[in-house]
């Protein structure tokens, strides 16, 4: 009966906090790589969530444009409503209660690891893509990150080789071929998606390590609300600067998801020795170098 109430519990939270966080990830805008040295990375992951929507959205006019066809506009809207109550009723204050329980070192390196483990996504899109470059970063870090980085615990390929994660999914891959997002759609539980892209959520579970390891159901879905509270829990309150800022939030979050989106189609690089240049030399290859040897 304990393990039956428990699976519920965990089924029910997963349901509630995925959607408002994948509003919080789609709305956040690219940004140019930056080498951060391990000391710094922690004041700097603040300083990022806070710089980000001042320097990138300021402007709230660029966003009135629509870039997404939105013929449900009406039931977007609703099911906008719903997640937003439930973000700030339900899904932030866990999260914030988590973040007060856990250290945040601890955090980051729980982060490092689900990305570590969900490489197979982004490495398979990128070949399909055709993007060797990415295709070969992401079998790089994951190489790097498993081993120096204690099974992807932490990032050595990034913050001792500059060597950045590349974001790739199959909503990406149909763009790149010239699909288009067929219309706006925001999931009662996902969050902004378009009919493109939540076809391309349901090709890339395929390939999710998740669904090949030996867990119940409950305990597959407890896993999500474990990635999906931690991610969270480090985020520095972009939404609740999205709903601060904007005269129509979902207008906001609109633009900024077809932005992004567009943004991360990307083009064809068939080059596979460089990244800006300096991805296949000693000093990133070598781990010696990077401890001083």
């Amino acid at each position: 009966m304990l393990r039956f109430l428990t699976s519920l519990i965990l089924l029910l939270v997963f349901i509630l906090v995925a959607g408002p966080l994948q509003a919080v990830e789609l709305a956040a805008p690219d940004v140019p790589t930056v080498i951060i040295p391990v000391g710094q990375q922690d004041d700097q992951f603040d300083e990022d969530f806070d710089d980000d929507f001042a320097d990138d959205f300021a402007d709230e006019g660029s966003f009135d444009e629509i870039l997404i066809a939105d013929p449900l506009e009406g039931f977007n809207r609703g099911m906008f409503w719903v997640n937003d109550k439930l973000y700030f009723y339900l899904v932030k204050p866990v999260a914030k209660g988590y973040r007060f329980i856990v250290p945040r070192p601890a955090r980051v390196s729980v982060g490092n690891f689900f990305a570590n483990l969900l490489t197979p996504i982004r490495a398979a899109n990128a070949l399909l893509q055709l993007k060797f470059t990415d295709f070969g970063t992401e079998i790089y870090r994951f190489i790097v990150n498993s081993t120096m980085g204690i099974a992807g615990l932490f990032d050595p390929a990034t913050s001792l080789a500059g060597v950045e994660k590349v974001e790739e999914d199959f909503g990406q891959t149909l763009g790149y071929y010239g699909a288009g997002h067929g219309f706006y759609l925001v999931l009662p539980v996902l969050g902004p998606s378009s009919l493109r892209d939540t076809t391309g959520g349901m090709v890339d579970t395929v390939l999710d390590p998740f669904r090949y390891a030996d867990l119940t159901t409950m305990e597959y879905l407890g896993a999500k609300v474990f990635k999906v509270t931690n991610g969270l829990s480090l985020d520095k309150d972009t939404y609740e600067s999205i709903v601060r800022d904007s005269l129509d939030p979902y207008l906001f979050v609109r633009a900024a998801y077809a932005q992004r989106r567009a943004a991360q189609v990307g083009k064809v690089d068939y080059s596979i020795l460089t990244i800006d240049g300096s991805f296949l030399n000693e000093n990133n290859l070598n781990p010696f170098k990077w401890l001083g040897m």
